[in-house]
């Protein structure tokens, strides 16, 4: 009885935490109608006075609002991905390792199986990776993320604001989310900015709109502070080829840490989030090379890096291919 007790209560705890989880997210989308409203109603079809101002304003408003809300939509709703059957272990080793009791023969039982795989990271140790939550050998860029309660391919971080997992499958998005909405909060300040001084200088009557417009403003310059700060902070990171977990903790590989081992130079560290077609570098469609399991690395040369030989790059069977997608920090 007692057992049932604990088990529906953390059953509901564990309910109680999605709930909260898109707190977040409906706080910006709510900001996000209210500016919308502000800003098509309030400023532009009750204050702007000049009907080619008002045209203008809303068709350049309108396009950057609907790649900010695209953009927004797909940080959201793509789901991060996790590695595939690959990387996982099978039923025997599974439990083989788990019986097995002495630290030395596990560590080795993890080396034999990773030496089938495209796997060229390491511990601080200089152990494989292996997450004994899920169960498999992490690919190199992969980390468990505690929030999702999974493995995620080249994890970046986990965003409270988006509540999701940035990793592989979505950070491209999650850039592209970033740009614009520092271009929306930039585009609102620029244009406001005018009416805010005319309402000021009591250059315009004192009526319901002018507070819309004095916090539009407000709030449009208060985003934008944060937002570029966090945007130039990615920026860097994509320069570098690194993500949010590879800053702070510096990768290491079978030679040893390297804080630079993904660095293929500016160039191709761009190509490696937003791919070589530079027509899809805007539009919010997924085009970053790879499957997210494997990366290039500067470190290591062509006959010991699939990726950059002129081999076939490794490939797994048709059924592997398919990575196993599951829902789900700044």
């Amino acid at each position: 009885m007692r057992r049932g007790w604990k088990m529906a209560l953390s059953g509901g705890l564990r309910c109680c935490r999605r709930v909260l989880s898109w707190v977040p997210v409906l706080v910006i989308v709510l900001v996000v109608l209210w500016s919308y409203y502000a800003y098509v109603f309030e400023l532009c079809l009750v204050t702007v006075l000049s009907p080619a101002e008002k045209v203008i304003y809303l068709i350049f408003y309108h396009a950057i609002f609907v790649f900010f809300t695209w953009t927004y939509w797909k940080s959201i709703f793509t789901l991060p991905q996790q590695p595939n059957q690959k990387f996982h272990l099978s039923y025997t080793d599974k439990e083989r390792y788990e019986n097995e009791e002495r630290p030395e023969v596990q560590k080795q039982m993890l080396v034999d199986m990773a030496k089938k795989l495209p796997v060229y990271t390491r511990t601080g140790s200089g152990a494989v990776r292996f997450c004994d939550r899920c169960n498999l050998i992490k690919p190199d860029r992969c980390h468990h993320c505690s929030v999702c309660a999974m493995c995620v391919l080249k994890m970046d971080h986990h965003c409270p604001w988006v509540n999701n997992c940035i990793g592989f499958s979505n950070y491209k998005f999650f850039l592209q989310f970033l740009a614009y909405s520092v271009l929306y909060c930039l585009y609102i300040a620029t244009t406001v900015f005018s009416y805010f001084i005319k309402y000021w200088r009591g250059e315009l009557p004192s009526v319901r709109s002018k507070f819309h417009v004095l916090f539009l403003l407000f709030v449009a310059c208060m985003f934008f502070v944060s937002l570029v700060i966090l945007f130039g902070y990615h920026c860097w990171l994509v320069s570098r080829n690194k993500t949010t977990l590879e800053a702070f903790c510096t990768p290491v590989f079978t030679s040893g840490p390297e804080k630079n081992g993904f660095n293929l130079g500016f160039i191709k560290n761009i190509q490696q989030v937003f791919g070589d077609k530079k027509k899809f570098w805007l539009i919010p469609i997924g085009s970053s090379p790879g499957d997210g399991h494997s990366f290039p690395m500067r470190s290591m040369n062509e006959s010991q890096n699939p990726l950059l030989a002129n081999e076939e790059p490794w490939e797994d069977n048709e059924d592997d291919n398919q990575g196993k997608l599951e829902w789900p920090s700044f």
